[in-house]
């Protein structure tokens, strides 16, 4: 087999447009939210913020804790710099070597954690959420989900190495569209097979197992046409995975300090009053649309990207995707946090006041996602800053800022949760975002990895001016909070289109005036 390097061997562009991969990756992800949406209406409607809910919550947060660690996290994190590199200066052979023994290492890690977090569903769940000791029957029921949700930990993982390996390769639509399939389950679950279930809710644990065996399945062709479906083969002495081991400990943390944030939030949470879990997942979930669509599509392009930019040694071209990434992240989401805020009360009633969701559950969730929306801006970028630390191979610096950030929520959540219950805890996780965010970005500056020129000044007092007008376009039209809870479905669908319309036409035509176009944002790399 030749030893020409496998990227050399690629029929695409040479140009790599982060612009046309970002749209790919932000209507598949925006697939993924609308379903998501759907999800958590029907959950909502079904269990509303009750005791099996905020069980059910719980039981699902913890694998889902641990994929972001080892896949989406630390595995992703630090995989792609070494798949990018292998890729450029390996043959085909060498990375097909690599991917096999990197697979089955990470396979292997999957089934031992597995295999004792079904073992010790009960003591994880009491870790988790503490609050439940007093409660027989939440800890019973949270319990039985772990044991049936954990599986899932392992089959997702494997499907995001099976992304990373994509996303490397610029195939970025099918990862994308991966988490409709959960969406989907999840739905199926609690509409069709709860009602055969004598605890209803136990029906969207099997959900989440259905979905993970669902998600894993669906790499497969993509991977096939690729030529990069291979057996597993454990090659423990493999100098590429010796890499990635070395990288994967500080990475884990760095890349999953929202998760540990909101993990602390959820053990607090779990020993204030009923429904705070549920409270904050709802408000959290809302706050995922506009994540999901802007830092999370930026940051799964930029890493690739940046990886291949700097393995081939072009500094020039990490600092300008870097830089469109920082703009990128400023022009959607600066007004997403802004707007999240102002609309938090028209937001949950329309998607979760209805069914077994009361309307003060609704007015404590509006309450948290508020106190969210604070932090919106530092979480989105943080996710668009942390991958050209990554693309380097330094985890230890995002590792120290990530600890700082974690100290600065638990402090925040003890300082606030007694006296302002479930929002101090959100408005903790803000705070910690912002302090994440800023350190990064100093980071950054003092590597001269990013330099905030005039033109980006210019172009930030922009979108700030463009952002306070269209805020006094909601403010104009946004009826009164309480008339939210008086109307009908009908009612509040239509007159948040109105909002969400009216907002968005403002924000885009003041850029316009001011001379910002979208086809001058665009960036190939």
């Amino acid at each position: 087999m030749s030893a020409e390097p496998v990227s050399q061997k690629q029929s695409d562009s040479p140009k790599h447009s982060l612009s046309n991969q970002g749209t790919v990756v932000a209507l598949m992800t925006l697939l993924s939210r609308i379903s998501g949406f759907v999800r958590d209406i029907v959950l909502s409607h079904f269990f509303g913020a009750s005791g099996l809910a905020d069980a059910f919550f719980v039981a699902f947060r913890i694998p889902n804790l641990f994929r972001r660690l080892f896949a989406e996290g630390a595995f992703a994190q630090s995989f792609v710099p070494v798949l990018s590199d292998y890729k450029s200066r390996k043959s085909r052979a060498e990375l097909l070597f690599f991917i096999q023994a990197i697979s089955a290492e990470l396979a292997l890690a999957l089934f031992t954690v597995c295999i004792v977090g079904m073992f010790i569903a009960p003591t994880l769940i009491l870790v988790f959420a503490p609050g439940f000791r007093g409660s027989e029957e939440q800890l019973s029921i949270a319990s039985d989900m772990l044991r049936v949700c954990f599986p899932y930990l392992g089959f997702i993982s494997l499907t995001a190495l099976s992304g990373a390996i994509l996303n490397s390769f610029d195939k970025f639509a099918v990862p994308a569209f991966t988490p409709v399939l959960l969406n989907v389950c999840l739905i199926a679950a609690a509409l069709i097979i709860a009602p055969q279930f004598e605890t209803p809710v136990m029906a969207l644990a099997w959900g989440v197992l259905a979905a993970g065996i669902l998600q894993f399945l669906f790499q497969f062709p993509a991977l096939k046409r690729l030529n990069m479906l291979v057996l597993p083969k454990i090659r423990r002495k493999h100098p590429g995975v010796a890499r990635v081991r070395k990288l994967i400990v500080p990475a884990a943390f760095a890349a999953s300090v929202g998760q540990i944030n909101a993990l602390v939030d959820t053990m607090l949470a779990s020993t204030l009053s009923v429904g705070s879990i549920s409270w904050l997942y709802y408000s959290d979930r809302l706050m995922e649309l506009p994540l999901g669509l802007v830092a999370v599509t930026l940051g799964t392009v930029l890493l690739p990207n940046l990886s291949r930019l700097f393995t081939s040694g072009d500094m020039a071209g990490f600092r300008q995707a870097l830089s469109w990434g920082m703009r990128m992240g400023l022009l959607w989401a600066f007004p997403a946090a802004i707007a999240l805020f102002v609309l938090a009360v028209p937001l949950i009633t329309t998607i979760f006041f209805h069914g077994a969701l009361s309307q003060f559950d609704a007015e404590m969730a509006a309450l948290s996602l508020r106190a969210y929306a604070v932090g919106l801006f530092g979480l989105c970028m943080v996710k668009i800053m942390v991958p050209a630390y990554f693309a380097r191979m330094d985890v230890r610096t995002p590792f120290r800022i990530g600890a700082i950030a974690v100290a600065v929520n638990i402090v925040g959540n003890l300082a606030m949760f007694t006296w302002m219950g479930h929002v101090g805890l959100a408005f903790a996780t803000s705070m910690a975002a912002l302090v994440n965010s800023y350190l990064l970005l100093r980071g950054l500056i003092l590597l001269r990895l990013y330099t905030p020129d005039f033109s980006f000044c210019v172009f930030a007092l922009k979108v700030i001016i463009a952002s306070v007008l269209m805020v006094a376009v909601l403010f104009l039209l946004m009826p009164e909070t309480i008339d939210w809870y008086a109307m009908s479905m009908m009612e509040r669908v239509f007159n948040l289109a109105l909002l969400c319309f009216a907002g968005g036409i403002t924000y885009f035509c003041i850029l316009l005036l001011m001379g910002i176009r979208m086809h001058d944002l665009r960036y190939n790399g």
